[in-house]
């Protein structure tokens, strides 16, 4: 895979939400994130820095409404924005496992970008939200970007007790396994058994 090609630009507008993402997979996780919901950008800061993956994201929500459309088109538009980026998939390593701990919290996420979306998430949350951020919406978010980047994702937050800490251990743990599964391989071949993912 030619990694000049490891970038995608997507533009979402529906009734409810207008959204502009730009990625760059080897970009070295630079950021620049504005979605109305601040407890959300610092989240898809850290998804960006930790995971080198550079991000763009621009969104205006209808927030007076609450914050569940905002964060869900995110998760689609940025999904889809890692699917165009990755193109064929081949010469990828394809899979990422990682255990990151956040003070009293330690989330695991496990993912395999191998066109076959899916998502099991077990993470509780103790408070309704942190700030403007629904914390019900993490699970919305993964859900949308893993469906629309093709993506098997499980992720488990395995303990803590601090909300703000559970969350972003949860998507710094995603961020490690999408730095590992985007990552090219040795020899430059596809990772199946089919000879395509």
């Amino acid at each position: 895979m030619n990694k000049e090609i490891r970038k995608a630009e997507i533009c979402r507008k529906t009734m409810e939400t207008d959204i502009y993402v730009l990625v760059e997979l080897d970009g070295m996780g630079k950021s620049e994130i504005s979605t109305g919901i601040g407890f959300f950008d610092h989240m898809l800061t850290a998804l960006s820095k930790h995971s080198g993956i550079s991000m763009t994201i621009k969104v205006t929500g209808d927030l007076h409404v609450d914050c569940h459309h905002t964060i869900e088109d995110t998760g689609i538009a940025l999904g889809q924005a890692l699917y165009q980026a990755l193109g064929t998939k081949s010469g990828i390593v394809r899979y990422g496992t990682a255990y990151i701990p956040m003070d009293e919290s330690l989330a695991m996420a496990s993912l395999d970008l191998s066109n076959r979306p899916f998502l099991v998430f077990n993470c509780d949350f103790t408070n309704q939200s942190c700030g403007g951020y629904d914390l019900c919406m993490t699970e919305e978010f993964f859900r949308a970007f893993a469906f629309n980047s093709g993506m098997t994702l499980h992720i488990n937050l395995m303990y803590g007790t601090n909300d703000h800490h559970k969350a972003e251990a949860v998507y710094k743990a995603v961020a490690h396994a999408l730095k590992t599964a985007v990552a090219f391989n040795a020899d430059g071949s596809t990772l199946s058994t089919k000879g395509v993912l």
